[in-house]
């Protein structure tokens, strides 16, 4: 009691407003136990019977400086832990999936908040780290405690058209050396033995919780019980047309008369120095395209292009000829299911249903091959099938199935150059991570800083306005 009426006015307002905090985050993760918390910030700030501060005292100045130091780094680094899982993130855009609505180079905050932040379930990990420590090139994560999967109400829910962060969902397992493509598909070109055996081409096979798998930024296209099939390039949702986005692009092979397009003319079409490539080969034939007299062809380009790209190289006299690629000159396989045969590709594929949480579908040999990972993966269930094609989920026989998820289709605005649901299928809900809101830096790496390096015209917008 004695310690009691000794605490000053200004410790019972710390105290106070780190008790509302804490109560208030309490009750929106929901999780009681947090409240426990109080009793340390009682000792605190009120009855100090343990001395929390006592390990950064010294008499040495140098040193009681470095150990405080150390204080506000712990501090900032706990702060950053939190803010990072339930309120925002910093996300870089790696690649072109989905140019032109993000481009490489842009810096975004993906909000937390959007979606609802899920309670990680990696708890102990090291922040601002998605899965191996830089240098030391080891996990960052401790696999103890692991945590299922919960999230925390937030302010709205995925939407088709949303852009959205989340975690690969075949990330599950990865063979450390050859991550890209995924571990799935490389079983599915060599054969599951030799990936698992050839540790010198391939690495440890090791398996990833939901959270530490890789982040990707895709658009979704599907939703939870839409049935949704592309044909001809075109998406439909449950038969209608679900309308492109201004800025989806197709690869195109574009052929002049002789002259070269202009550094000028590229920079108006928004195509990046590594897309602008010569077609050649077998392909230029196969896109239908003939020689001249003497047996040579005119310049052919293979560019990705969104509509007003095309229309510009449409008004230039110098192009003779514009055509969309085909998949057909890829042949068949390579998307998912990889393991059933059904003959869909790249422009055209489904119909395909979506699982939705509560929705039982009859499972047959096609809605195992398009389904098994979500039933044994996703959903944590173990899933056999004997020789007399009995299937067995958790030990007992099943002919069908009810999903405990939603799922989501997602895909890039650069259709013919992303890695999307096409290739490894459906997002589970408990994947989802965030939404993008802004664009706060974005860099042009074919420019230098001082020369257009900075795209200042996307700086501190949000990402809905490049819809």
């Amino acid at each position: 009691m004695t310690k009691l009426k000794n605490v000053a006015r200004g410790q019972l307002i710390n105290f106070g407003i780190w008790a509302v905090i804490l109560i208030l985050f309490s009750v929106w993760v929901g999780s009681w136990w947090l409240l426990l918390g109080l009793i340390i910030l009682a000792d605190i700030y009120l009855t100090k019977f343990i001395p929390w501060s006592a390990w950064k005292k010294s008499k040495n100045p140098r040193i009681a400086s470095i150990l405080n130091g150390i204080d506000d780094l712990l501090f900032a680094l706990v702060a950053v832990y939190i803010i990072n899982i339930f309120v925002f993130q910093n996300y870089q855009i790696p690649s072109g999936s989905l140019e032109k609505s993000l481009l490489i180079g842009d810096f975004l905050f993906v909000s937390k908040l959007s979606y609802g932040p899920r309670v990680p379930n990696t708890p102990i990990s090291f922040p601002l780290v998605q899965n191996t420590l830089p240098v030391l090139n080891c996990k960052s994560y401790f696999d103890w405690p692991d945590w299922g999967y919960k999230r925390v109400k937030g302010i709205g829910t995925v939407k088709r058209d949303d852009i959205v962060v989340f975690n690969f969902p075949a990330g599950d397992t990865v063979a450390l050396y050859r991550q890209n493509p995924d571990y799935y598909t490389l079983k599915d070109l060599y054969g599951e033995e030799t990936v698992r055996l050839d540790k010198a081409q391939y690495g440890e096979i090791i398996y990833r919780p939901v959270d530490k798998r890789e982040n990707y930024v895709k658009r979704c296209v599907g939703m939870p019980g839409d049935s949704l099939q592309i044909i001809d390039n075109q998406v439909y949702i449950d038969g209608k047309i679900l309308p492109d986005k201004r800025n989806v692009q197709f690869v195109y092979y574009v052929e002049t008369d002789g002259t070269l397009i202009k550094d000028e003319i590229f920079r108006r079409m928004k195509v990046n120095n590594d897309d602008r490539v010569f077609a050649s080969g077998h392909i230029i034939s196969l896109m239908g395209f003939t020689p001249n007299a003497d047996g040579k062809y005119n310049p052919i380009y293979k560019l990705p292009l969104t509509v007003e790209a095309v229309n510009i190289l449409k008004k230039m006299p110098s192009i003779k000829n514009i055509k969309i690629e085909t998949d057909n000159i890829f042949g068949e396989g390579g998307y998912y299911p990889l393991e059933y045969p059904t003959g869909w590709s790249r422009d055209n594929y489904g119909p395909i249903w979506i699982p939705k949480k509560g929705a039982t579908v009859k499972l047959d040999k096609i809605n195992l091959a398009l389904y098994h990972r979500c039933i044994r993966n996703y959903e944590n269930n173990t899933l056999d099938v004997r020789a007399d094609g009995t299937i067995l989920i958790n030990g007992q026989a099943a002919t069908s199935y009810t999903f405990k998820y939603d799922y989501y289709w997602m895909m890039g605005d650069n259709r013919h150059l992303s890695a999307d649901s096409r290739s490894w299928g459906f997002v589970p809900e408990d994947h989802i991570v965030g939404k993008p809101i802004m664009v706060w830096l974005s860099l042009d790496k074919d420019r230098n800083i001082f020369n257009g390096g900075i795209r200042w015209n996307r700086m501190f917008r949000f990402v809905e306005s490049f819809n």
